[in-house]
């Protein structure tokens, strides 16, 4: 019976902390094709009439949370050590104020969809800003994304004249640094996609497919993020916290 309970709470404890590692792109495929269906642009038609931009044509979420009977440090120290946990970065917490209970974080989450064309290749990354509010038993979280980082590998497409053989370095993500006019590799290029001027948000967009994909998948990472940070709040990260020991 005891190593059952061992193995019980092992199971329990390695299932919480995955809640706070990391996530990975085939993981958040996953997780989106089994709420949203693998038809892209469909789900993205079917999306655009329940988000609305906000005044600086972003993507913004929010949602607040209730924790009765903790406390504003409580919930603080909680959320603090779910953003040291989850985010593989160790400059994803940008602000962080105890006192005013207020922790903003950011971090890029890689190749949220890639889409090959007829000339070019598109890699697409979102590095969504994510503000935690906490006050006494509540905290509120603003997620929002603006644009989508786009790596364009030009050339690389089903009528390039380029193909894999050249050992492009397709991993090498947007990181907002390599323009145009950079000559490491003049066919590699990074390039800020604004949301709302891609599809479903406009109807004529010769990068519907891309597009589509990365907002499912950018809403799927915001509604996932907001269910591990919910259940972080409420469980704690291991689940087992306030046990004495």
């Amino acid at each position: 019976m005891k190593r059952k309970i061992i193995a019980l709470l092992a199971g329990v404890l390695t299932a919480s902390i995955a809640l706070a590692q990391p996530m990975k792109p085939e993981d958040l495929e996953k997780y989106a094709k089994e709420r949203y269906g693998d038809k892209w642009t469909e789900a993205a038609q079917n999306l655009a009439s329940q988000l609305v931009l906000d005044k600086n044509q972003s993507l913004t979420y929010q949602q607040v949370i209730e924790m009765p009977g903790k406390t504003k440090d409580q919930i603080y120290q909680t959320l603090h050590l779910w953003a040291t946990a989850t985010f593989n970065d160790p400059n994803a917490i940008t602000f962080s104020d105890k006192e005013s209970g207020t922790l903003i974080l950011r971090s890029t989450m890689p190749n949220i969809a890639s889409h090959m064309g007829t000339l070019n290749r598109y890699i697409v990354n979102i590095t969504p800003v994510m503000k935690i509010d906490i006050k006494e038993g509540r905290f509120r979280v603003t997620t929002t994304v603006q644009t989508y980082d786009v790596l364009n590998a030009a050339g690389s497409g089903w009528l390039g004249g380029t193909s894999d053989k050249d050992n492009r370095d397709y991993n090498t993500f947007a990181d907002g640094k390599r323009m145009k006019e950079d000559k490491t590799d003049r066919m590699l290029y990074d390039e800020q996609w604004e949301i709302a001027k891609h599809f479903p948000f406009v109807e004529k967009d010769s990068r519907k497919r891309t597009s589509s994909k990365a907002l499912i998948m950018t809403h799927a990472y915001v509604n996932a993020m907001m269910d591990r940070l919910t259940d972080t709040a409420k469980n704690g990260l291991t689940g087992n916290e306030d046990q004495d020991w």
